[in-house]
């Protein structure tokens, strides 16, 4: 499988990070990543896990979600649940396609608490959504099942893929995206575009409709230069 981190945001019990870890094993996911207020690797967890030891001993905590997938070039969140957000979710059945036109390169998948969910807020730094097809009497799954059945699709599309073409672009970690997406800020600010007012609502949107897909570093290169000209433009004095 290529490389593919399993991002865990303020997952609350020991247990399923022993379940996720084990889980993430039998697939070839690694490495393991929580976002905190997280449960630590306990007895439970070590028990659970069952032969993937070394996942639980690795795994890396980070303040917020925007570092935990820093260095991945294709970012995608999940949910069970139908309607949150504006932009259409990824279909699980699509997601072979989805990863078979994206470039090599570093996969996060992003999974959220057990009750709740991530947030509005959450999946916008993600390249795209990608919905469980629960029924929606009852749409959230055991944290540990909803890894598997993810990893299971993305393996199998990943068994049968043919190499990636040599020319695909090389793709932005979410780092540069989320860079390209701060330096826009300054330049809407610049330009007044939040003068009415619900700044944060306006960027998350913005990044939505800039950063809803990977990007290729040219296209990372073309947004930072179209905001500096902005920028640029707006220092240099009136005749």
């Amino acid at each position: 499988m290529r490389p593919a981190a399993i991002v865990l945001v303020r997952p609350r019990l020991p247990a399923n990070l022993g379940a996720v870890a084990r889980v993430a094993k039998n697939f070839g996911a690694a490495p393991l990543r929580l976002v905190e207020p997280a449960a630590a690797a306990d007895e439970d967890a070590f028990r659970l896990a069952l032969g993937a030891d070394d996942l639980l001993d690795g795994l890396s905590r980070h303040e917020t979600l925007t570092e935990a997938v820093a260095d991945c070039e294709v970012v995608i969140a999940t949910s069970s649940l139908r309607g949150r957000g504006r932009s259409r979710p990824l279909q699980l059945a699509e997601l072979p396609e989805y990863l078979s036109r994206s470039a090599p390169g570093r996969i996060a998948f992003v999974f959220g608490p057990e009750r709740s969910g991530l947030t509005e807020e959450e999946r916008s730094h993600a390249s795209t959504c990608l919905r469980l097809p629960t029924r929606p009497e009852f749409p959230t799954m055991n944290l540990s099942h909803a890894v598997a059945v993810v990893l299971a699709v993305a393996t199998a599309f990943e068994a049968e893929e043919e190499p990636a073409p040599a020319e695909k672009e090389r793709l932005a970690p979410a780092a540069e995206i989320e860079a390209t997406v701060a330096h826009w800020d300054r330049a809407l600010e610049a330009i007044g575009f939040y003068d009415t007012g619900h700044r944060e609502r306006s960027l998350r949107e913005w990044r939505r409709l800039v950063a809803g897909r990977p990007l290729s570093e040219r296209e990372v290169a073309m947004l930072r230069g179209v905001a500096n000209r902005v920028l640029v433009s707006l220092r240099r004095p009136k005749p």
